[in-house]
This record gives structure tokens, C-alpha cells and sequence, in this order.
């Protein structure tokens, strides 16, 4: 099993719990919501376009609202949790389920986990927290590139990233699982440690980041 189908299986786990109402960490969205963007991404892919690109956005979000709208949540979560059709490129490529939605999976999985009270991070496996360093860095000039500041991402225990940009840089410290709620625009939520510039952090802190 890789680490992708254990975190779909353990956010399809919490869907079934929580409900269609529930709070996420995704701005005006509730469980039904992703459960209906997540099934857009990977069985909806003429539609799907607009999650990256701006000017397809609006076609996108109205996908999604149909898909909400018409399928019983149940249904939804079924279908995450089933995964990938095998005729999209998720199923017809080896390995691309892992590359593309591991950490998709993962930061979807805390955006239910962490909306609740009482959150604590997951304790996981030290390989999970390779991957997830691994994907930071090649994608941290993708996700920060919003960034008012430079960064500098900081593994506890070794290792770091660095964004360069004009002006005073924030060093960022924290395990990659943090790190990469950070970096998706999850701040607030993030158990990371900033050192800097206080103005500059807050800059940070306060930005639109992510993909």
C-alpha cells in the first residue's frame, strides 16, 4: 500500500464520520464541498483545468456545485475512496497516483483533521516525512511564489529549501508535514517555528500561498 491509498482510505474514513457539513480549512467549504472537488479532480478532467488555471476557475466551481448537488455524499466518498478510474491518467500511468496525490491526499486529510477542536499533528512514518520533504523541495518555488518575502524552509533534523526573493527572508523550521501546510497556505495551522524580521514573518504569515 502506498502512502497515497493510506491517506485516501484514512480521509475517506473521516468523511464517512464527520458528515457532509463539516468545517475544512478550505475557505467556505464543508466536507461536502471536497468530498465534490475531489472526485472533479480526478473523474471530471475536462474539468479540472480550472483548480490551477484562473481563467477556467469559474467553470470548474460550477462543476463542482453540480457534482455536490447531484450525487448523495455517500456516493462521493465511495468514489474517493475507490480512487481513479483506470481510463484517466491516474490509472493508465504506473506510479502517477503516488507522484500527483500523495501530498494532495495528505493536506486535504488535515484540512478535515485540523478544522476540528483538540487537533494534534499525526505521528508519521519517517519515510512518509521523506516523500513529503522530497516533494517540497522541488515544488516550494511553485508554492511560495506569492511569497512578500524570501524563505527559507528548515527541516527539524537536516536538510532545507531555499526561495529567494528581494527584501528579508523568514527562516521556516518544522517537520515537512508542517512544512507543507505552510507552504498550501495553511499558516494558521501549522506547527512551524519563523525566525525574522517580525514584520517580515507577519508578512509571511498573513500571504496567499500554495498552488
Amino acid at each position: 500500500m502506498t502512502y497515497a491509498t493510506q491517506e485516501r482510505a484514512a480521509l475517506c474514513d473521516l468523511l464517512d464520520e464527520t458528515g457532509p457539513d463539516a468545517p475544512t480549512l478550505c475557505a467556505g467549504w464543508t466536507t461536502g464541498d471536497l468530498a465534490a472537488h475531489l472526485v472533479l479532480r480526478e473523474r471530471r478532467l475536462d474539468a479540472a483545468a480550472g483548480i490551477a488555471l484562473p481563467f477556467l476557475a469559474g467553470y470548474t466551481a460550477s462543476v463542482q456545485r453540480r457534482i455536490k448537488a447531484a450525487t448523495p455524499y455517500p456516493e462521493l466518498v465511495r468514489a474517493i475512496r475507490n480512487g481513479p478510474p483506470r481510463w484517466t491518467p491516474y490509472g493508465l500511468i504506473p506510479g502517477l497516483d503516488g507522484l500527483v496525490n500523495t501530498v494532495e491526499l495528505f493536506v486535504h486529510h488535515e484540512d478535515v483533521r485540523r478544522a476540528r477542536p483538540g487537533w494534534e499533528p499525526r505521528a508519521l512514518p519517517a519515510g512518509f516525512q521523506d516523500v513529503l520533504w522530497k516533494r517540497l523541495g522541488m515544488a516550494a518555488p511553485l508554492f511560495l511564489r506569492r511569497s512578500p518575502v524570501g524563505v527559507v524552509l528548515r527541516r527539524i533534523g537536516g536538510g532545507q529549501t531555499v526561495v529567494r526573493k528581494p527584501g528579508p527572508t523568514v527562516v521556516v523550521t518544522g517537520e515537512p508535514s508542517e512544512l507543507t501546510m505552510f507552504v498550501f497556505g495553511r499558516q494558521k495551522h501549522a506547527r512551524v517555528e519563523c525566525a525574522g524580521d517580525p514584520g517580515a514573518v507577519a508578512r509571511l504569515r498573513e500571504a496567499r500561498l500554495g498552488a
